[in-house]
């Protein structure tokens, strides 16, 4: 009875159970794909997974569909255990027309990020890598054919997912408040640097090249690029630092179109830097970008340079810590007035708003520098800034810091030729110091009276003209 009534009950076709199975596969496929994607990185972000295939043979390279194997791309993620991360074979020995497919696919494979805190971690995986690096700045090296665009791209998602990264960690907060000395801080050496100092020679050798074309590889060389490679310039690793300050100068060479991004950029670097922290542990090798770039600029110099000048230069004369870039500052502004005599007078009355009250050290290092500067001014620029200058000169000459004093005396020889007593270029006045000094005539006479009394001194001390010693260059 049960079985007739259940026999009478509408039954679903088989095409209609097929198409229902068919839907839940296709949304398990689409969880699927979208977990993967969900998983995978930003454009210049570190990916967590990723699928890298390992041909069986040298002979499938470049149509082998099949993934041989998969890795997890930051070891931490899965703690001690790495899947079969196997080396491809080497460039030698594949044939000529499977070597870009091979690139390609090691450069997939260096995407990998090893834990390197742990030095016992990983030892035959990180082993690989190195090598796989090493064969990329081969190939790099010895390429005799222009980079395609999607190779580029790799190549650039493979330097990204290495070197960008977060640098210092610890917390600045302290350091900036503490009367510290930056020159005995022992810098923080990077755990990673054996694989990304074969990253950065491969990122070098790869924006050298001749047959990286700037109007493609642009694309991927980006301004975000450019940023975050800024950003690494506050690494404490000295070395790392030498890599950036050579690579940002290729890039600023090589891609014409990002020279105004660059120096804005590092124009805020500095802003921050001398505004806000105080700290930056790559300001030198910025500075020493500068330079190079400052005695290439065309004159007459453009507004946007001067500016540059004034709101970023200048400022730097500030913070506490001027003694780790001031040569390279000095030589940076020193450039500006051989390029352009009429910013001297800007520039010396920029050094002496700035100029250190309690700390004697800084300001022997103004006092230098302003001896550079006055070596490179023009008289009628002379004269504009003259009185200010002498003003400061004759408190610099009251100081009781021996050093101070003692560069303060040699900061007017440059330009008046005080080198004795009498005669042309004596202390009483000579060349263009007392020109035009008119209604300052007395300030100026007085300074050069200090320095007649400080030179008596010094030939007294140093054993005089006839002494024993009277041949040093202060008498």
């Amino acid at each position: 009875m049960l079985k007739h009534i259940l026999s009478k009950l509408p039954k679903k076709s088989k095409s209609v159970r097929n198409r229902e199975f068919a839907g839940a596969s296709t949304a398990s496929d689409d969880a699927s794909t979208s977990l993967n994607s969900d998983v995978g990185s930003n454009r210049w972000g570190n990916p967590i997974n990723a699928s890298i295939s390992a041909p069986s043979s040298a002979s499938n390279i470049g149509y082998s569909k099949v993934d041989k194997f998969r890795i997890g791309v930051n070891s931490k993620l899965n703690g001690n255990s790495i899947a079969a991360y196997e080396a491809l074979p080497r460039f030698r020995d594949v044939p000529s027309s499977e070597k870009q497919n091979l690139f390609i696919k090691k450069l997939n494979m260096c995407c990998v990020i090893f834990d390197f805190s742990d030095a016992t971690k990983n030892l035959k995986e990180k082993e690989i890598k190195r090598e796989a690096l090493l064969e990329l700045v081969d190939y790099v090296t010895s390429a005799n054919e222009k980079f395609t665009e999607t190779v580029m791209e790799e190549a650039v998602k493979m330097v990204a997912a290495n070197i960008f990264r977060a640098v210092n960690p610890q917390s600045r907060e302290n350091k900036v408040l503490e009367a510290y000395d930056l020159e005995e801080e022992e810098p923080l050496m990077d755990p990673a640097w054996p694989h990304l100092q074969i990253v950065y020679e491969f990122l070098l050798r790869f924006v050298a090249s001749t047959e990286t074309d700037a109007k493609l590889a642009k694309k991927y060389i980006d301004h975000s690029f450019v940023l975050k490679l800024l950003d690494l310039f506050d690494s404490e690793d000295p070395r790392e630092r030498e890599y950036l300050k050579t690579i940002l100068h290729r890039v600023y060479g090589k891609f014409m179109v990002h020279r105004p991004f660059i120096r804005k950029a590092i124009n805020n670097i500095f802003c921050h830097f001398v505004f806000e922290t105080e700290k930056h542990n790559g300001a030198s090798e910025l500075l020493e970008i500068l330079g190079s770039i400052i005695n290439g600029f065309a004159l007459p110099l453009k507004e946007e340079h001067k500016l540059f000048l004034v709101r970023a230069l200048i400022p730097l004369h500030k913070p506490r810590g001027l003694a780790m870039y001031h040569q390279q500052l000095s030589y940076c502004i020193t450039q500006f007035v051989e390029k352009d005599c009429k910013l001297a007078d800007t520039v010396i009355r920029g050094l002496l708003k700035c100029w250190p009250i309690t700390n004697s050290s800084k300001e022997v290092m103004f006092l230098n520098e302003l001896e550079e500067l006055l070596e490179a001014t023009q008289p009628p620029e002379f004269q504009r800034c003259m009185v200010p200058l002498f003003q400061q000169i004759a408190r610099c000459l009251n100081s009781l810091h021996f050093q101070c004093g003692t560069s303060s005396y040699h900061v007017p020889k440059c330009k008046s030729g005080i080198t004795a007593s009498g005669g042309s270029g004596s202390v009483d006045g000579g060349d263009w110091v007392g020109k035009g000094s008119g209604d300052n005539s007395g300030l100026v006479a007085r300074v050069l009276a200090w320095l007649k009394i400080r030179w008596h001194i010094n030939c007294i001390i140093n054993g005089g003209p006839g002494g024993g010693e009277g041949d040093r260059e202060d008498c």
